[in-house]
């Protein structure tokens, strides 16, 4: 089948291969344009343009798709399905309209729940215990499509973010390819979502401050959903504390946001009567360590209490 693939990040990359190793003509990539990176914003191309490239399929990195050159560069690929997984942009009905089999997009979701930008992580913070990936043919909505097929995956108790996109992507993957099998040989299903859609919202820093008047669980969730990025972190004496691990642990009897140490462990008190263990921290302008090192030689952390909120 002739396809156009739109993805940016490594999540995506997976798809792309799984598609080009199954077979299919991949007759134009379309990416997010390049961006600077790091400190010295050095301007560094997506990690799907890097695959594609090296495969020899060609890129696009329209700024938009909305003035008509995408379109454009669409009818002259003639592509019978545009394949979408994590691209980051709203495609226009034009577009959606224009492929003989339209436009197909694989969510890291059960949908409805978690439609958006940060399925992955959202679904952790919440405390979700499954996820999975939806497979669906794309309409003018964000994420409301008639779905294709789908795969539940449980999520482990201290599984992060960042592992839990490692493993969708391969599943992510796999399931694509048996859809666009599917839609190729006429046995496709499309079903309409059910109602009770939930969303997950555009990752911002300020998100990832930890409120310890809340549960000991919620807060692991959090230190969990959020790694590696933005990382879950508190303020200490106006210097922000990253915590890159951590366990939720027993009762105690501190106050709320009070560090205190026990059975030598560093752990913060929550506002459920629990505590937070604190497994890998990187203190503000230090490296990332365990918790046990930040405490040897700071003895005063002990009994401590982290900034107001």
């Amino acid at each position: 089948m002739r396809i156009v693939f739109m993805g940016t990040p490594d999540y995506s990359v997976g798809t792309l291969a799984a598609l080009k190793n199954a077979g299919h003509e991949i007759v134009g990539v379309f990416v997010q344009p390049d961006k600077p990176v790091g400190r010295k914003h050095i301007l560094t191309p997506p990690p799907v343009k890097v695959f594609a490239e090296e495969n020899g399929i060609p890129v696009y990195q329209p700024n938009t798709l909305r003035d008509g050159s995408a379109l454009g560069i669409i009818k002259q690929l003639q592509p019978e399905l545009i394949v979408v997984v994590a691209y980051g942009k709203i495609l226009p009905q034009e577009i959606l309209d224009y492929p003989k089999y339209g436009c197909i997009n694989g969510h890291a979701s059960l949908l409805p729940k978690y439609r958006g930008a940060s399925p992955i992580q959202w679904c952790i913070v919440c405390g979700e215990k499954e996820t999975g990936i939806t497979i669906m043919k794309m309409d003018a909505g964000m994420d409301t499509g008639d779905i294709i097929s789908s795969v539940t995956v449980p999520i482990g108790e201290e599984e992060t973010a960042e592992e839990l996109f490692d493993r969708l992507a391969d599943i992510s993957a796999d399931l694509t390819v048996d859809t666009v099998a599917q839609i190729q040989s006429g046995t496709a299903t499309y079903t309409k979502q059910p109602d009770g859609a939930t969303y997950a919202p555009i990752l911002k820093k300020e998100m990832a401050l930890l409120d310890f008047s809340k549960s000991a669980n919620e807060l692991h969730n959090a230190v969990r959903g959020y790694y590696s990025w933005p990382c879950a972190y508190f303020f200490l004496g106006g210097k922000r504390v990253k915590v890159l691990e951590s366990r939720a642990d027993a009762s105690c009897n501190a106050e709320a946001g009070t560090l205190f140490v026990k059975n030598e462990n560093l752990l913060v008190a929550c506002g459920d009567g629990k505590a937070l263990r604190l497994v890998t921290v990187q203190p503000e302008g230090g490296k990332a360590m365990s918790a046990a090192q930040w405490l040897n030689g700071h003895a005063e952390l002990n009994g401590s209490t982290v900034d107001a909120l």
